[in-house]
């Protein structure tokens, strides 16, 4: 089992490096958990946390954007428990943080 997450941490860095892995939310989410989560010293809700950060805001000018930050409030306090070491659980948290982005479009 360990030479199976080594070689999966081993394409997941690949895939960061050629740019391939950042898709969508999901792929961004499972490579960002997986790398955070396999680091000693981190723990599950602030890997949770740093990756929803870094999947749900996009690095472009629209940090401004009151709906992201919204998005982000809510998918930290809802979403950030459906995820284990064994499993990022990524189709149940991009489903989380579409709900959240429903949320927010009428709150916002």
């Amino acid at each position: 089992m360990d030479k199976v997450k080594s070689a999966f941490v081993v394409c997941l860095v690949l895939g960061l490096f050629l740019g391939q892995s950042r898709a969508n939310f999901e792929d961004c989410y499972a490579s960002c958990f997986i790398l955070c989560a396999i680091t000693p010293g981190n723990s599950l809700f602030s890997c949770s946390v740093k990756c929803l950060k870094d999947c749900v805001i996009p690095p472009s000018d629209s940090l401004g954007d009151t709906q992201y930050f919204c998005k982000l409030g809510c998918a930290s306090s809802l979403c950030t428990n459906l995820s284990s070491k064994d499993n990022p659980g990524e189709k149940r948290v991009a489903g989380c943080v579409d709900s959240c982005s429903e949320t927010c479009a009428h709150h916002v």
